[in-house]
């Protein structure tokens, strides 16, 4: 008879045994997203993380694209005080009037930065336009921050962004695949590191 552990598919650690964080893990982290808009989108939603648990994000993650237009930056741009005061009262997302402005912060930011190069282009030359695939065995290893994410921080900083501080970076990479870091006994490695930009 078959055990439950043998029929489970070995995951990373973090992912516990939520339903939602099992289908993210396995269909989205870490696999290299080139469409600046969408990398657009989850850089402002780890930005949302801020202090919370991603689980938290995660869950909300749909009522964050009804308020913030799929975050298409063109309409977030156009977002009022009234707008915010709206949000404000949007049980649906985490309602911090920061984290709020950030989004529309970070849009203004990202329409000054497309005019010099795509986003996705800027985005990914903190590794030279490829994917640093590591093979750590447990999630201790896992750092929360590299000289990369540190690099990609100050250059969004500058650039107008807020909630992007190097650990948020950092998790963003992870997320959208210019950092692998599944653990080389997650059933996902291999296929993560077959997807990686070389």
């Amino acid at each position: 008879m078959e055990t439950n552990e043998q029929t489970t598919p070995k995951r990373c650690e973090w992912v516990g045994n939520h339903a939602i964080y099992e289908d993210y893990h396995d269909q989205q982290w870490g696999r290299p997203v080139l469409d600046s808009q969408q990398l657009f989108a989850k850089l402002c939603l780890d930005g949302q993380q801020a202090g919370l648990s991603w689980l938290t994000i995660l869950k909300k993650q749909a009522n964050y694209e009804a308020a913030f237009f799929n975050f298409d930056p063109d309409k977030i741009v156009q977002m009022t005080d009234a707008d915010v005061e709206t949000q404000m009262q949007n049980a649906g997302i985490v309602r911090n009037r920061l984290k709020i402005q950030s989004i529309i912060k970070n849009a203004r930011a990202y329409c000054q930065l497309r005019e010099q190069q795509p986003f996705s282009e800027f985005i990914w030359q903190f590794t030279q336009g490829k994917t640093v695939v590591n093979a750590w065995q447990d999630i201790g290893q896992v750092p929360t921050s590299t000289a990369q994410s540190d690099a990609m921080s100050k250059a969004l900083k500058k650039a107008g962004f807020s909630f992007v501080g190097t650990t948020i970076c950092y998790a963003f990479m992870q997320a959208v695949g210019i950092v692998n870091d599944h653990t080389t006994d997650c059933h996902c490695y291999a296929e993560t590191a077959a997807l990686a930009r070389r």
